[in-house]
């Protein structure tokens, strides 16, 4: 496959937006779950943080998810917990293995998935389907999306309107990146050096931040290559001739500052030598399998 034949993120956000100007996700009535046990890995961890950051909840991911089983043994003996959220994209990997040991625990589950003939979902006691439209193996932009919308009530055509009207900070001056979140939004920090990772590796510094995290100690060392997005003031972080505030509307919430993020980091990618193009495709073809399976992963997940 030509290493240009992948889209980059901005383009991924725009078309999921589009996607849900028209179609809608649904609604997750967050009402229904009582101190739910969330689990997720990835950015489905980090999701699941985001959606259930309002109300009781207790979320793990694939890696203390039996661990935290055992520590709350005696809540779950006693009915005080009885039902474990597993968030998964794909319904496949890990929330296979974690709905059979929620079961086995006694608990019911629910499984919030784009993939409703998945393994998790016949399986699993409950189910909340999301759209998702075919994108790059890893950027899951539609996916979690979709469900921080659906939890949210945001619109999607605000989002759009407000990314057509962004004047971009010129990006190709710079050699590094942080972004400065508000406080309120801290749970899409670690999907933004999530995305890091996955794009970019050890080729760029991409870095983001909480205010209240930022404060301790984040940039001592200044530099002014490094680009400083803030989403509101920023008197503090970077080098002041490196700075670029973008002021957020009222009506943001969660789904909006992952797509403006998302959003921004596509641009970057742009501008950047196409260091996921050229090495995703061995990857998904060499790289370690998903607990459990014998397949590869595709480089185009629908």
């Amino acid at each position: 496959m030509a290493i240009f034949s992948l889209v980059n993120l901005d383009q991924t956000v725009l078309s999921a937006l589009k996607h849900f100007t028209v179609q809608k996700p649904k609604t997750l009535k967050l009402n229904s779950f009582h101190r739910p046990l969330v689990v997720g890995s990835g950015n489905a961890y980090n999701t699941g943080l985001v959606i259930f950051s309002k109300q009781p909840a207790i979320i793990t991911n694939e890696s203390n998810f039996k661990d935290v089983l055992i520590g709350y043994k005696k809540l779950i003996k006693r009915g005080d917990i009885n039902q474990v959220v597993v968030i998964s994209a794909s319904g496949e990997k890990d929330s296979i293995w974690e709905i059979k040991l929620a079961k086995k625990y006694g608990l019911s589950t629910h499984l919030i998935t784009c993939s409703p003939d998945s393994s998790a979902a016949k399986l699993t006691d409950k189910i909340t389907v999301y759209d998702r439209l075919p994108e790059p193996y890893t950027y899951n932009v539609s996916t979690y999306l979709g469900m921080m919308i659906g939890a949210s009530g945001e619109r999607a055509d605000k989002i759009i309107n407000f990314l057509k009207k962004l004047k971009l900070p010129r990006l190709q001056d710079y050699s590094a990146y942080s972004f400065i979140l508000p406080d309120r939004f801290a749970n899409i920090a670690p999907m933004l050096e999530i995305k890091r990772h996955e794009l970019f590796g050890p080729h760029l510094s991409l870095r983001a931040f909480s205010e209240g995290e930022a404060r301790h100690a984040k940039f001592v060392n200044v530099w002014d290559k490094e680009l400083v997005i803030s989403f509101g003031p920023n008197r503090y972080f970077g080098s002041p001739l490196s700075r670029q505030e973008i002021t957020i509307p009222r009506w943001a919430d969660n789904g909006f500052i992952m797509a403006l993020s998302y959003y921004l980091i596509g641009h970057i990618q742009k501008i950047k030598p196409p260091y996921f193009q050229r090495n995703i495709e061995r990857y998904c073809l060499e790289g370690p399998l998903a607990y459990g399976q014998k397949k590869p992963f595709k480089l185009i997940v629908e």
